[in-house]
């Protein structure tokens, strides 16, 4: 089911629309936070973190992985960022999260939806995360808001810079009621290819992904194929049949995701996920592993006449036709997005799609900030 959503997605309407250079040069960034360096090198990132004299009396944190503060939710997971910058908080560990995703042109029926599943759930003390982006994101972080509840916003730009610009409003309620959160540098731009692997993170902080509203190549299904990886329960909001902007929901429900048919039943489900006891953890735990090891075995026993670890990827039933076209034209030797897409022919935010799920499979590693070689072994 996953491979067949990725081959098949296409780029959500925001990935679309970030990335040129007239939208990049529109986006707000805030002033005061990071100013302009006259094009000097930018040094180590806790100072960039630090030199920021951020918004509300408040600083812009690094947090680092193996350092206090890191997201324990990302145990266990591959792929997880070296660090996330922060402007206002992370997620509380021992406080439920639902993560809440959908189309950015929304339905009237969609936002409603969104807002009230917010609202509903911050006012019991769930947390909610998305991505700011317009429609089901942002109306869902505003029902959370007016919930009185704790929301968090998984950027594909730096944490200071505001995309898109509409939602200034909301941006800064959420820096002060919860937090802005990227893995991205200060001062980045909202860069197509950032979007796709912003949302892994999304997944990972959250306990559970409730859909409102997509299409059948949405790009929130980019968001389900990693909470399904990542071990996250996953339901979908029921549409009426040919609707378009329900056809991704009511897909996933076919392939045996929850209905969301109302918020209760979130919060119910939520409450089942996050009451098991830890020996049931543990076992999911092992399970993931014990499927991990087979498929790693599978890849190894592989028969292959030659070319090694290219020619076993090649035959992954695991791995998708965009993982294995990005990962034959890289090697030994550090290359980056761009020139990845330009050997393979592909667009910098396929690229960086098939570099998440390249790294879950331990096919390729990051040495640098997007920059990425063959792993040994």
């Amino acid at each position: 089911m996953e491979e067949k959503r990725r081959e098949g997605h296409e780029p959500a309407q925001e990935e679309k629309e970030a990335g040129s250079a007239a939208d990049v040069a529109e986006q707000l960034v805030l002033p005061g936070i990071f100013p302009a360096e006259g094009g000097k090198k930018r040094k180590g990132r806790k100072e960039r973190a630090e030199r920021g004299s951020g918004l509300y009396a408040g600083t812009i944190n690094y947090i680092g992985r193996n350092t206090p503060g890191y997201p324990a939710r990302f145990e266990g997971l591959t792929g997880m960022p070296e660090g996330l910058y922060c402007l206002g908080s992370l997620p509380e560990e021992d406080e439920p999260t639902v993560g809440i995703v959908g189309a950015r042109l929304c339905s009237h029926y969609g936002h409603r939806v969104a807002y009230e599943f917010g609202k509903y759930l911050a006012e019991r003390g769930i947390q909610v995360i998305s991505g700011l982006a317009l429609g089901i994101d942002g109306y869902a972080q505003e029902g959370a808001l007016a919930g009185g509840g704790r929301t968090f916003a998984v950027m594909g730009c730096g944490v200071d810079v505001c995309y898109p610009r509409s939602n200034k409003a909301l941006y800064e309620k959420i820096a002060v009621r919860g937090g802005i959160i990227s893995e991205e540098e200060p001062g980045t731009p909202p860069l197509a290819y950032n979007f796709p692997k912003r949302n892994r993170i999304i997944s990972a902080l959250s306990d559970l992904v409730v859909v409102v509203e997509a299409r059948e190549k949405s790009g929130s299904l980019i968001t389900v194929d990693f909470a399904l990886e990542q071990g996250r329960s996953v339901l979908a909001v029921p549409g009426r049949v040919g609707d378009a902007l329900s056809d991704g929901c009511n897909f996933l429900i076919a392939q045996g995701a929850g209905i969301a048919w109302s918020a209760e039943a979130v919060l119910e489900e939520i409450r089942t996920v996050v009451s098991q006891s830890d020996s049931a953890r543990q076992r999911r735990a092992e399970q993931a592993r014990l499927l991990k090891e087979a498929a790693a075995r599978a890849r190894e026993t592989t028969p292959a006449s030659g070319g090694g670890k290219h020619a076993r990827a090649e035959k992954d039933p695991m791995l998708s036709r965009q993982g294995k076209r990005a990962f034959a034209v890289i090697s030994g030797d550090p290359a980056g997005i761009d020139e990845i897409a330009a050997r393979a022919g592909m667009t910098a935010g396929e690229v960086m799609t098939a570099m998440v799920e390249l790294q879950m499979l331990e096919y390729v590693e990051e040495v640098g900030h997007q920059r990425y070689v063959e792993k040994n072994g």
